[in-house]
This record gives structure tokens, C-alpha cells and sequence, in this order.
């Protein structure tokens, strides 16, 4: 067995956020997916959860991920005790040294701290180690045109997604681009946890500065975003 995957690529957690929005400062979470997959990238490990959030779920939300307000006022558990069970589950995986995997992690781990604090509940506490294969990918193959939402970066390499939007897809798949990842740049990828965790800190910074050096050169003068990352 070789180094690489001796390090982060043997065991990894899966995450990923249904929501009914885009703002992570004041969208819910509706589903979530919390799973572990091997170095294969087999399931081993999975739970699901659905939460009524408590407020409406816009229709444009419902239709991407499939949640009414119905369902999740008829089916949904209470957000404050969901939100509870989550940041648990993300906390004691975090705690065994298994790298918690999630596209676009600042989305979906910045959601988690907000809903959190909304219900009083602990919040995740600088989680780490987090492998983001959305920062990573735009970091190693920085000029492959194209959009890199996860199912389009899925496809690029390999990785089936029969239902995107639908947590657990998501999330198993992320794990699986992060292994075709390590596969595709075994040199720049082989790293202890800690240490790519912090790769990806300076990578995402740089991303979002270069972005924003764009926007303001293209018509946004004053246009700002944040690079801060796995959680904002």
C-alpha cells in the first residue's frame, strides 16, 4: 500500500446540505447526508435526515431537491433537534481523524454554523480536516473551461450522478471525485490530512481574490467576496 493511501484517501466522511436557499447566512437545511465511504469509494457507512425548517420552503428550492413544505412539516423531524443530531455526527467523525469530504465546503459547513447558532446548539468548532474536491479541482486543473458545479466536475472525471441535488448523491459522489482526485494528481495530492486541509485554506483565499480581480476589471468596481474557507 502506498503512502497516499495510507493518508487521507482510506477512509472519508461524506456531507452534504439540501437548503432552501443560496444564502448560507439565512437558508435552512431541509435534508442532509452524512455517510463514510472506503478507499474504493464503497459506502460503509450512511444516515440520512429530513428537518422541517420551520419556515416555508420557496417552490424553486423544492423543485431542485424535491422537498415540499408539506412533506417536511408531515415527515420532517424538528429542526433545533436535526441540527443538534448533525453537528454531533460531523463533530465525532471529525474526532477519529476521518476528513470530512463536501463540494463547495464553505456553502454547506457555513450553513451547518448558522442553523447552529439559530437553535443555540454548539457549533463545530474550526472543523477539520475537510477535503473540498470543488476547491481542489480548480486549484490542480485551474484552466479546464467550463462550469464546475459538482455534476459537471463529476462527469470530468468518471464518477456517475444519477440524482444530483438529492443529498446523498451528492455527497457520495464528492467522496468519489475526491478519490478520482487523488487518482489524477497522486504527486500533488499526496499529503497528510492536516497538511492538504491547509492547502486548500490558501487556495481558496487565492480563488476568491483572483475572482474578485476579475469582477471589478468586468463591470462589478465594487464587487467583494469572501475567501475565507472551510466555514465563513
Amino acid at each position: 500500500m502506498d503512502t497516499l493511501r495510507r493518508t487521507w484517501t482510506d477512509r472519508l466522511a461524506v456531507f452534504d446540505l439540501e437548503t432552501t436557499g443560496v444564502d448560507p447566512e439565512t437558508c435552512r437545511i431541509v435534508t442532509a447526508h452524512l455517510g463514510v465511504l472506503d478507499g474504493d469509494g464503497t459506502v460503509i457507512g450512511a444516515h440520512d435526515w429530513l428537518l422541517d425548517p420551520g419556515v416555508e420552503i420557496p417552490a424553486e428550492a423544492a423543485a431542485i431537491h424535491g422537498i415540499t413544505t408539506a412533506r417536511a412539516r408531515a415527515e420532517g423531524m424538528r429542526a433545533h433537534e436535526g441540527v443538534a443530531q448533525l453537528v454531533d455526527a460531523v463533530a465525532h467523525l471529525l474526532s477519529t481523524g476521518v476528513p470530512l469530504v463536501a463540494y463547495n465546503a464553505a456553502y454547506d459547513l457555513t450553513v451547518l454554523d448558522r442553523e447552529a447558532r439559530r437553535y443555540a446548539v454548539p457549533p463545530l468548532h474550526s472543523p477539520a480536516p475537510v477535503i473540498d474536491p470543488y476547491v481542489i479541482d480548480k486549484a490542480l486543473d485551474r484552466y479546464r473551461r467550463g462550469k464546475r458545479t459538482l455534476s459537471v466536475t463529476a462527469a470530468h472525471y468518471g464518477v456517475g450522478l444519477d440524482a444530483a441535488h438529492e443529498a446523498s448523491a451528492d455527497a457520495i459522489a464528492a467522496g468519489r471525485v475526491a478519490l478520482a482526485l487523488a487518482g489524477a494528481f497522486p504527486e500533488l495530492l499526496d499529503a497528510e490530512p492536516a497538511e492538504l486541509h491547509a492547502r486548500q485554506v490558501g487556495w481558496a483565499r487565492d480563488q476568491a481574490e483572483n475572482y474578485q480581480a476579475w469582477r471589478r476589471a468586468n463591470g462589478s468596481p465594487e464587487f467583494t467576496t469572501s475567501g475565507a474557507w472551510p466555514l465563513r
